[in-house]
């Protein structure tokens, strides 16, 4: 286990593997979780039920971050059986909440020559490994890959999600992430990935440094941005990103983000990680003029909208519009130099 860390990440002693855990593993899968241990259980039963490509040493490393519920005992269970037909499992504590911590600590800890991203509320395809390992065979200039994210949608939700007339929902409630059914190398600046469906070499991490600290979700909060900031840099830097479709993972919807007020929450803050990390153009302390010109723009729209949709809609943007105010006045408070530009499907237009 190396001995240096990033900024800002502590090493942790607790720690506890699989007797079968391959000392080589060709492929790691990182989860890093939060408090969602039913969620962790039903992400790593996917994992256990998706196809194993052959003569391919596979671990599952997971970092239970700041976690107090069942998640330890769950991960203490799993690492401790002795069923050599399951997964192999090791993991670790950070008590320091956030997810950039989190990564910062475990990639430096990985052992493996290709190391997928997975999400605690993800699902994955039954042929999630196999098309990764596929294409990082037949891929070798690739340095990151990226897959699909749909939602997990049963029926329940209500219809207004899936509206894609002129007042669609944007950012949906849960991510979707689909750049089509064939695969295709990234063109730097078409779309940035984030890091919930995302598999890197082993040494990237190192050339490209740390996840910024000030970014991603602290906690079961809507921060975000620490990803699509450290996947910029790293297609910046001149790493290839490949799109790989059948790297595919379902997101778990929950019920309480089928709501007006979750769609707000997360439209102002994600809006505001985005402008955060965006490239400074204005170099004065106040807010520019055009981003004042949308707040009053979309408010009076929601004012006087005629029908809920229309409303629904010009609240969403508003509620964005003043995150990118927020995002600006952090990024004048706290400058940090400039991430490189590209496009984020989530990221509010102007």
């Amino acid at each position: 286990m190396p001995s240096s860390q990033p900024p800002g990440a502590t090493l942790q002693v607790n720690a506890q593997q699989s007797r079968h855990y391959p000392s080589r593993p060709a492929l790691e899968v990182l989860i890093c979780t939060h408090q969602r241990a039913r969620l962790l259980a039903r992400a790593l039963d996917s994992l256990e039920a998706a196809t194993r490509p052959a003569d391919c040493p596979l671990g599952v490393f997971v970092v239970a971050n700041a976690c107090s519920d069942d998640t330890p005992r769950l991960l203490a269970e799993r690492a401790a059986a002795t069923d050599t037909a399951r997964l192999p499992l090791r993991w670790i504590v950070d008590p320091v909440p956030g997810k950039s911590h989190a990564l910062n600590l475990a990639l430096p800890q990985a052992r493996a020559p290709l190391i997928a991203f997975v999400d605690d509320d993800h699902r994955l395809d039954p042929g999630y490994l196999l098309a990764l390992v596929e294409a990082a065979r037949t891929q070798p200039e690739a340095e990151l890959f990226c897959g699909r994210i749909l939602p997990d949608w049963d029926g329940s939700e209500p219809a207004w999600v899936h509206d894609q007339g002129p007042y669609r929902i944007y950012p949906l409630p849960v991510p979707r992430f689909d750049l089509g059914a064939e695969p295709h190398p990234v063109v730097p600046g078409s779309a940035t990935p984030g890091g919930g469906n995302l598999a890197i070499r082993q040494g990237l991490f190192a050339r490209i440094g740390p996840f910024r600290l000030e970014l991603g979700p602290h906690g079961h909060n809507l921060g975000g941005a620490e990803d699509i900031e450290w996947v910029k840099r790293a297609v910046a830097s001149g790493a290839p990103l490949h799109y790989v479709p059948g790297m595919c993972q379902y997101h778990y919807v929950e019920a309480d983000r089928m709501t007006l007020g979750y769609v707000l929450r997360k439209a102002y803050e994600r809006s505001a990680s985005t402008l955060r990390i965006a490239p400074s153009e204005h170099p004065h302390r106040w807010p520019p003029r055009y981003m004042l010109r949308k707040v009053v723009g979309y408010g009076l729209r929601a004012l006087f909208a005629l029908d809920w949709p229309a409303r629904r809609f010009y609240l969403t943007r508003l509620a964005a519009a003043l995150g990118e105010i927020k995002g600006f006045s952090q990024q004048v408070r706290d400058p940090h130099p400039e991430s490189p530009s590209g496009s984020d499907p989530d990221a509010p237009t102007r």
